[in-house]
């Protein structure tokens, strides 16, 4: 073998960058385990010893944090958790770019173009400009858009196509806006490893939250508008004595709160002598200034000298909130800005809570608001400051609204000889106004801005600022720099987002999905190897064994380099890689064992094995490749996951079949430790050694048989149809596992009148368990339906649950997971899945017509895969009514039928590759005779190959769990179908265009 020196060292290299990030999962485990151990169950224990151990280093230099973000993490089918994809209002953004333009034409080619979008895949923007187009063909989109804000960028003569490529890039950074305001608000919600990201179509964002088990809040959380604010503040002085009483009256409620619970008789705290005290500890001025200067005094104190005169726990209870709040002051003295204190992020909440009660709020400045920063400032990520918001507006609204802010961006300047980072913002000129009064009020001070109720940044006003456009500068680096750059664009656009698709999974449901996914891939593990064994000897078996554990390896190893998440169909994309790089090895046996039949020596044999499978080899490998990349691009979630799965998987067992196997042979071959290998067993030894299936003589039969079962399809598809999955059709799945078995005809009449007849029950898994599927609502984009229809399935059911059982209790422990998609996603994803299987129709049938430059195989391989295709689609519109599982066609299936179209061509190209390799040694022979030859001699192939993936995609059916039963099916028919295919409908096919080309060309002779 050439290049023997190269793959060694390439596999050396690429085992220890797998092993290198495979070793993040085991360190994070481990401490994962210790976290677990030192709490004891107490979740908030847990966490907060991992907070604490976060930014240490505990692996290689890669702090903890780091280590949990290059782990391979579980998707949320294997965790539990949250998987949400929101869309932004592009309608809403181009109104607020045209400052609301009541024209009658612009605002009906807005609903037009949102009509059109749900069965179109371009883009809004163009469709939006070809409808107004349409309603006024003389009319100019300048005429909208040449606004103030964007006077710079739209003049009252740019073309329309200038006008859609500015819109297009405002839409981009409006995008680019929500993107930064939502992973912020995610960060602040305390997700472990959270992943966001934008999505292909405009306006959308995909958001993961592993283990969340408040959905109700999260979607709050993510559908709230952002509001930027420009808010004047207080300096520490000026509220400093009032922290000081807020913390003295803390001390005495939280004092007679404990002597009340140590006593046995409860008495009771007079409200008015609370007050009081209150009342008396601000107005005596002297004393509180006093005490104020020793309290400074004491917090200035070295540690070690404040524990000498009174310890920590005494500190605490005179001092409760000074214990928790550092005041922001140094050697002794006040701090002037308007950064009040530090605090530990784990004492926020309790500061929180403090503040918010109605003792202290009535010592604290009416028009003083406490806001924390969004930043830490600390390397560790620890300490977060709090700001003294002043209100000056009585109805309690910001001193500015940021929707005035026109536009912002980051840049470098130089300062005085060296360079820093400036935040750039302009304002529009009913903002410019107000600002230049609000900078002028304010010089000296500082203007927080603040976003979703956290400050950001409150740089201090020099002087007066005219015109509107003013510069932040500070210590930013080049990202926070972009980040508040970002911040105060977000004011700009008036959008909303929604959710269109939602998946909820419980944590009992991902367990078990996890254990059934484990099992069925060890046990597809453990067949495949013992087959092999079985079929072509303990050595020849074993080294192909071999092959499949490092095939393991090297993915797992390549998903952890990528931080891929591991889905179930993940898991079920690495066992049918097992199944399909099997079929390498089974090329290579065969090629062998027809080679050493033809008399040559075991060495010869093995290497001529090797170089005649290549190509078949190569092909089928490539043809998977373009499938799972057709699969990547139009899929979404879990299906993407299967197809990285797949590509990876494949990837890896090319190099491990093709040349590590062969590197090991000729290392035993070397050694002469092959001596009685024949790659045969007493089993198999006369296991089709020589097959004389007249194949071409039944072509016509096996012509009607797909025929048929395509006519009961349709027959079936005008009268039952399809069972379309919500992916499709628009609705909500809620899967619910009662205590006891339940009836689906009994479930469904309890819901039927509360959810208007839209609904359907099935079992799921165990009779205890239904998945209830209604689009009631489904127009409805308000978040409270949401919480509605938990509460009507709530209300139906309830007769089914044990006495006592609440709303929360339900929707916590009952509901096991729930799906929602809106009609828009709903119809993208049918529109995309459509295309996805044309697309890789025609992908296979071009890249045979390029590799086999014979247009008979390229028409062949077409017909085979519609033919399959329809077949399995004809099976579920025929099954899914008698069938006990869902046969629902939904995401999951397309994504089953793009694989069988991989397989099927994947078997197609190693008999096509035959009859090319025969034809190219014997081009006079009948291509009758040639054509039956090579699908006679590459029959033990196919069974094998056919025979192996049956059992390992069987053990995923069995043993996966329900949630990808019918997607499993589909791949086990295809198997079927897909093999059959190949040797009655591509191959004859195949064989009549070219018949007929050698009968015109012999009549042409003739002549």
């Amino acid at each position: 073998m050439q290049n023997k020196g190269f793959v060694r060292v390439f596999a050396v290299l690429l085992t220890l960058v797998c092993l290198f990030y495979l070793s993040f999962s085991f360190v994070t485990r481990y401490y994962n385990n210790k976290a677990a151990e030192y709490a004891g169950g107490d979740p908030s224990k847990e966490s907060l010893y991992l907070d604490s151990l976060s930014t240490q280093k505990v692996w290689l230099g890669y702090t903890l944090k780091q280590c949990r973000e290059m782990e391979i993490s579980l998707g949320l089918d294997l965790k539990g958790g949250m998987n949400v994809v929101l869309e932004l209002n592009v309608a809403d953004v181009i109104r607020s770019l045209s400052n609301n333009n009541q024209d009658e034409n612009f605002n009906k080619a807005l609903d037009l173009a949102y009509a059109r979008q749900a069965t179109s895949q371009r883009d809004f923007i163009d469709l939006f400009a070809e409808e107004y187009k349409n309603l006024d063909n003389g009319a100019r989109l300048s005429a909208i858009f040449s606004t103030f804000e964007l006077k710079d960028k739209i003049t009252p003569q740019s073309t329309d196509a200038q006008v859609v490529s500015v819109l297009k890039n405002e839409l981009k950074s409006a995008i680019d806006n929500s993107f930064n305001v939502l992973r912020t608000r995610i960060d602040r919600f305390g997700v472990v490893s959270p992943n966001i990201q934008r999505l292909e179509t405009a306006g959308r964002i995909l958001v993961e939250l592993p283990g969340v088990k408040e959905p109700e809040r999260v979607r709050k959380l993510l559908q709230g508008s952002a509001n930027l604010e420009f808010w004047e503040t207080y300096q520490l002085p000026e509220v400093y004595q009032q922290l000081v009483a807020a913390d003295n009256i803390l001390a005495t409620v939280l004092k007679e709160h404990n002597d009340e619970a140590a006593v046995t008789e409860t008495e009771t705290v007079s409200a008015d002598g609370t007050e009081t005290t209150a009342t008396e500890t601000v107005t005596d001025n002297a004393a509180a200034t006093s005490e104020a200067d020793s309290l400074l005094q004491q917090i200035a104190q070295d540690k070690p000298e404040a524990q000498a005169n009174q310890s920590m726990e005494e500190f605490a209870k005179q001092h409760p909130l000074f214990a928790l709040l550092q005041i922001n002051q140094y050697n002794g003295q006040l701090g002037r800005g308007a950064a009040v204190g530090v605090a530990n992020v784990r004492d926020i909440p309790k500061i929180n809570e403090y503040l918010a009660m109605k003792q202290v709020k009535d010592v604290l400045p009416r028009n003083l608001s406490l806001k924390w920063g969004v930043k830490a400032i600390d390397e560790k990520e620890q300490f977060f400051e709090l700001y003294a918001i002043k209100v000056t507006n009585r109805d309690g609204t910001p001193a500015l609204g940021g929707d005035v802010v026109t536009d912002a961006n980051a840049d470098f300047v130089q300062q005085a000889g060296r360079s820093e980072q400036q935040v750039s913002m302009a304002m529009n000129a009913e903002g410019a106004k107000a600002w230049a009064r609000l900078t002028k009020e304010n010089i000296g001070k500082a203007i927080a801005i603040v976003l979703d109720d956290m400050v950001y940044s409150a740089p201090n006003v020099n002087d007066e600022i005219t015109g509107g456009r003013s510069q932040i500068t500070g210590h930013f680096t080049p990202e926070e720099a972009k980040d508040l750059a970002n911040v105060l664009k977000s004011g700009k656009m008036a959008a909303s987002v929604h959710i269109v698709q939602e998946d909820v999974v419980g944590p009992s449901l991902g367990q078990e999905a996890i254990s059934s996914g484990v099992i069925s891939f060890a046990l597809a593990l453990i067949l495949l190897m013992i087959y092999m064994c079985a079929f072509y000897g303990i050595i020849p078996g074993l080294i192909a064994d071999g092959a499949l554990v490092l095939n393991i390896f090297f993915t797992m190893g390549i998903l952890a380099s990528f931080q891929a998440v591991l889905t179930l169909p993940g898991i079920a994309g690495m066992v049918l890689t097992l199944g399909m790089a099997v079929d390498a090895n089974v090329l290579i046996y065969e090629r062998t064992k027809e080679e050493l039949r033809a008399g040559k020596s075991l060495s010869k044999a093995i290497a001529d094995g090797y170089s005649n499978a290549f190509s078949a080899i190569f092909d089928s490998n490539l043809t998977s490749i373009i499938t799972g990349v057709v699969l990547f691009y139009f899929g979404t979630g879990p299906i993407r996951g299967f197809a990285t799965t797949m590509i990876i998987g494949l990837f890896a067992s090319f190099l491990t079949a093709v040349f590590l196997t062969r590197i090991v042979y000729e290392a035993l071959l070397a050694k002469d430790k092959l001596k009685n290998v024949t790659f045969v067993t007493s089993i198999t030894k006369d296991l089709l050694t020589n097959p004389k299936i007249n194949f071409l003589g039944a072509r016509k039969t096996g012509y009607l048989i797909p025929a048929g079962i395509v006519l009961l399809g349709a027959i079936s598809m005008m009268t039952i149809g399809l069972n379309n999955g919500i992916d499709f059709t628009g609705g909500r799945n809620y899967i619910v596992r009662f205590a006891q078995d339940v009836k689906t005809d009994e479930v469904r009449n309890m819901l039927d009148e509360k959810l208007d007849g839209a609904v359907s029950v099935i079992t799921i898994g165990t009779p205890d368990q239904v998945r209830v599927s209604t689009n009631y609502k489904i127009d409805d984009a308000d978040p409270a339906v949401d919480q509605e229809i938990e509460s009507l399935l709530f209300e139906g059911v309830k007769p089914l649950l044990p006495e006592g059982t609440t709303l929360d209790q339900f929707t916590t422990t009952y509901i096991q997971s729930s799906q929602k998609v809106g009609p828009s996603m709903a119809d993208d994803i049918k529109n995309s899945a459509i295309m996805a299987v044309v697309f890789a129709m025609f992908c296979m049938a071009a890249y045979i017509l390029l590799r086999f430059r014979d247009w008979s195989f390229s028409v062949g391989a077409f017909a085979s895969v519609a033919v399959t295709t329809l077949c399995i689609i004809s099976f579920y519109t025929l099954l899914w009514k008698v069938l006990p599982f869902s046969m629902e066609v939904d995401q999951t299936f397309i994504a089953a039928i793009l694989t069988i179209i991989g397989y099927s061509i994947n078997d197609t190209v190693v008999v096509f590759d035959r009859i090319r390799e025969t034809i190219g040694l014997y081009p006079k022979r009948d291509r009758y005779q040639v054509i039956n030859d090579a699908l006679n001699s590459t029959l033990s192939r196919t069974f094998n190959t056919s025979l192996t993936t049956l059992v390992v995609v069987l053990c995923i059916f069995i043993l996966g769990g329900s949630t990808i039963r019918s997607f499993t099916f589909a791949i086990l028919l295809g198997i079927i179908v897909g093999t059959y295919s190949t040797l009655f409908i591509a191959t004859p096919i195949a064989y009549e265009i070219q018949k007929r080309k050698i009968n015109k060309k012999a009549a042409e002779a003739a002549k």
